[in-house]
């Protein structure tokens, strides 16, 4: 890509930052109201562009880096809200030290809500960019000037939580036109607001597309597979809490958003069957088998491990399905 390398925070003993190529995408950053969540959405026709553009820290902040892009933005960006500083002061002092300011396109969101952006002079048109009460959106390279006021006006409407809301802003900027180059690879990365949260527990949704011919719809896929996988994951919190009852419910949630999973079904099935509902479970511990044999052998040893109870007249009415 030809892109900078990662490079310590702005110093008058670095070398002069040069221009890189562009990475033409159009993003949001945003913040959840209600829940403090913070969260960037992104697209590009470039190859893994949320590894690059797309940075976020549980109940710190949010920064989106693109144009010819400089992804120290995203750290330094990060570190200096940390320290108190509001994304406004954060992203002024950051350009105040890049003697590329012209072609940088940022965006940063602190947070308290407070949100700017950035777009140089010397950006590749069509650029926009546009701030909004708690999100700021932002595009470059675009077939049409009037990205940024589609995703603002998709991000305002959208209901739902946070993930739901910038997926449907990025969707909004494909069906304005969107990259002039076509559409590659995206991203969307959304963290908690509590700043007590690790890193890697703050992460609510993290989802990179990275080559694609049909990103935003495939982030939408992975982004209703990581709902289920989430009620997946309190299904198991729940089992080894032994309250069967409520992972019954979590399991069938997960099943009922990805029906063609076969390994929800078979957690749905063995939950049921934990339950003592075993004629709700034969069904399907039917349609996993068929699915994939493989679940017949793991089924028998789930006993062992407590998630089934140690009773063979029950493995045999399931070992029996067809």
């Amino acid at each position: 890509m030809g892109l900078l390398a990662a490079l310590p925070a702005f110093s008058a003993a670095d070398e002069m930052r040069k221009p890189s190529r562009p990475v033409s995408t159009y993003s949001i950053v945003a913040r959840d109201a209600e829940t403090g969540e913070l969260g960037v959405a992104v697209q590009s026709h470039w190859f893994s562009v949320g590894s690059i553009v797309s940075w976020a820290e549980p109940g710190v902040g949010a920064v989106a880096t693109q144009s010819f892009v400089d992804p120290s933005y995203g750290p330094l960006g990060l570190e200096l809200m940390r320290s108190g500083k509001s994304a406004e002061q954060a992203l002024t002092s950051l350009l105040a030290s890049d003697a590329n300011a012209n072609v940088r396109q940022v965006a940063m969101i602190d947070a308290r809500g407070n949100v700017t952006n950035h777009t140089g002079q010397n950006s590749v048109v069509e650029y926009c960019n546009l701030t909004g009460d708690g999100y700021a959106v932002q595009a470059n390279l675009m077939w049409k000037p009037t990205v940024c006021a589609a995703m603002a006006a998709a991000f305002e409407r959208a209901e739902g939580d946070l993930a739901e809301r910038l997926v449907g802003a990025i969707e909004a900027a494909e069906q304005e036109g969107g990259d002039i180059r076509g559409k590659q690879s995206a991203a969307l990365l959304v963290v908690s607001g509590d700043i007590s949260e690790p890193a890697w527990g703050g992460r609510l949704f993290d989802l990179r597309i990275e080559d694609h011919p049909e990103p935003v719809v495939e982030l939408r896929r992975l982004l209703t597979m990581a709902r289920a996988y989430r009620l997946m994951n309190e299904g198991d919190e729940l089992m080894t809490e032994g309250r069967v009852d409520e992972a019954v419910v979590a399991y069938g949630g997960a099943q009922a958003l990805v029906p063609e999973s076969h390994e929800m079904v078979f957690w749905h099935a063995a939950t049921l069957a934990a339950a003592g509902e075993v004629d709700a479970a034969l069904p399907l511990f039917r349609e996993a088998f068929t699915a994939w044999p493989l679940w017949r052998e793991l089924v028998t040893r789930l006993p062992a491990a407590g998630l089934l109870p140690d009773d063979p007249a029950l493995m045999a009415r399931i070992l029996a399905v067809d």
